[in-house]
């Protein structure tokens, strides 16, 4: 019988479900690092919501664990790389409490626009300045929403029930969607300029780390007040506390913050500032859901070898799985090559499942190729949750199935359709099992990814490899391997040089100088 471990608090009935499914279970919470590591051996699974830390050394220690399952969205808590390395799945409740975080948004909005918690203090200590809390309404304002994904769109529709305008910003949203739920779709700078309030819901990236900054800031309006319920590191703290002391931002509401538990804030103390202690998802309604949900597929993972919403696998049945894995490698890997390139709206993906693959159960190989084409800038979004997080998005996603007539005997080709361009990218396994990638935007190559690869567009001109492999050199990047493809002699060419260590943003640059590079950008896998 598989033992799981509730290591944080959660609602009774999760324990109820792994006793109903056939897991035994213990519930003990408040453990350090050191309890934890001594009896973490003993346990298939453990449970876990943000207070337990599943780091190295905990993991290390965690010889027979299979699954650790997170009763909410982010899994900050769990170190990905090592719980992969274990052969641990990791799983989250991505949905579980987007309503609840939603709304405690806007409860902070209300909160900020009325003075509400300095005025209760206020009252309760027996004054009555009645003249000292004048607020501003909501009706008639503009709300600012950056990521409007599954909570950052409930968001959006609360604030427009209390008749506010609502302008968005958020690079997978399509003009389609936005009009769907009854928003203005902007880039970043129009909706800083625009915006009476900020609301973020957008995961926590290198791309949005410090969204929020001193030239954010400095675009906004006057009396710009701004909510942080998603994630903290999406706005600079420093850059926040100067702009509420000049008084170009009149009020900021945060319930997270960059160093958790925030014991101690900068921002603390401030009269324009309103902080709750990380409560986005504290409900009872919220607690339950995602309770319920993380101990069904811990159990049925168990039980039955089932895995849903897992982070850092795929979800394939146990029949599909010896046909499948090396082409869920390869649109993984498909997914994330094209997404890593896309700058603008993603409107549509049309995949082509070309001769023996198409005979095949697509259904996970195209969820594999849409997380990884999200996951760039959606850290959270997995082979589960991906095709959910696309059509909230509006991004149509349509599959083809043909024979080959070519020279691959099976091969998938996505073609992405963004608010700016057309793109396509096309791959296939060879017999070792490792995916290649075959063709980019109608250009025939051969190329095996790396995890750090260079893609350059060039024109096709002699001493550009020679150019580009000297650069590279004198900054000690070693070059594991070229393949160049061109269009015709002389024409457009694309080159991916897989390379053994990272490129600086300084080294990139110098390259794209080269007088034979159109364009280069650092690629992972």
């Amino acid at each position: 019988m598989p033992k799981v471990l509730i290591a944080d608090k959660m609602s009774p009935a999760a324990e109820q479900i792994f006793r109903d499914r056939g897991v035994e279970v213990d519930v003990i919470t408040g453990l350090d690092k050191d309890e934890l590591i001594k009896i973490i051996g003993e346990y298939d699974g453990m449970a876990v919501r943000s207070s337990t830390k599943a780091t190295p050394p905990i993991l290390e220690a965690a010889t027979n664990m299979k699954v650790i399952g997170r009763a909410g969205i982010g899994v900050d808590n769990i170190d990905l790389p090592t719980a992969t390395q274990k052969g641990i799945v990791v799983m989250n409740t991505p949905f579980g409490n987007s309503i609840t975080t939603a709304e405690h948004a806007i409860a902070m909005m209300f909160a900020l626009a009325r003075q509400i918690p300095e005025a209760n203090a206020s009252t309760h200590d027996g004054k009555w300045e009645k003249s000292r809390f004048m607020g501003v309404e909501l009706t008639g304002k503009t709300l600012g929403v950056v990521g409007c994904g599954n909570i950052g769109s409930i968001a959006a529709t609360r604030a427009l029930g209390l008749k506010m305008k609502v302008v968005a910003f958020d690079p997978f949203l399509t003009p389609e969607r936005a009009l769907e739920i009854g928003v203005e779709k902007a880039e970043l700078d129009d909706v800083l300029t625009k915006a009476d309030f900020i609301t973020l819901h957008t995961p926590l990236t290198d791309k949005t780390r410090n969204i929020i900054n001193a030239e954010a800031l400095a675009k906004c309006k006057k009396g710009v007040r701004i909510i942080n319920c998603a994630r903290g590191g999406l706005i600079d703290e420093k850059a926040l506390k100067e702009a509420l002391e000049s008084g170009h931002v009149a009020g900021a509401a945060l319930d997270v913050f960059e160093e958790e538990p925030a014991q101690s804030n900068a921002l603390f103390n401030m009269d324009n500032v309103v902080c709750t202690p990380h409560l986005g998802a504290s409900t009872s309604e919220a607690q339950e859901n995602v309770a319920l949900q993380v101990a069904e597929q811990m159990a049925d993972y168990l039980m039955t070898g089932a895995v849903t919403n897992a982070i850092n696998m795929p979800s394939i049945s146990a029949e599909d799985a010896p046909r499948l894995r090396p082409y869920v490698a390869l649109a993984e890997q498909l997914g994330l090559f094209a997404g890593q390139l896309t700058e603008s709206g993603i409107e549509g993906a049309e995949i082509e499942y070309v001769g023996d693959v198409s005979e095949l159960n697509v259904a996970p190989l195209t969820s594999a190729i849409m997380a990884g084409l999200l996951r760039p800038l959606l850290a959270d979004v997995n082979m589960v949750s991906a095709p959910a997080v696309a059509k909230e998005r509006g991004i149509t996603v349509s599959e083809v199935k043909r024979d080959s007539t070519g020279a691959y005997d099976s091969y998938i080709r996505l073609t992405l359709k963004t608010e700016r361009q057309q793109r396509s990218v096309a791959g296939t396994v060879f017999s070792d099992g490792k995916p290649r990638i075959i063709q980019v935007k109608g250009i025939n190559i051969h190329a095996e990814l790396a995890p750090r690869v260079l893609y350059v567009t060039n024109t096709d001109a002699p001493g550009f490899i020679g150019a580009l492999g000297s650069a590279l050199g004198q900054h000690g990047i070693n070059i594991a391997s070229f393949q160049l493809g061109r269009e015709k002699p002389g024409g457009d060419a694309i080159s991916l040089v897989n390379i053994d260590n990272e490129a600086s943003a300084d080294v990139l640059k110098e390259l794209e100088a080269l007088p034979q590079v159109v364009h280069i950008k650092q690629l992972s896998f």
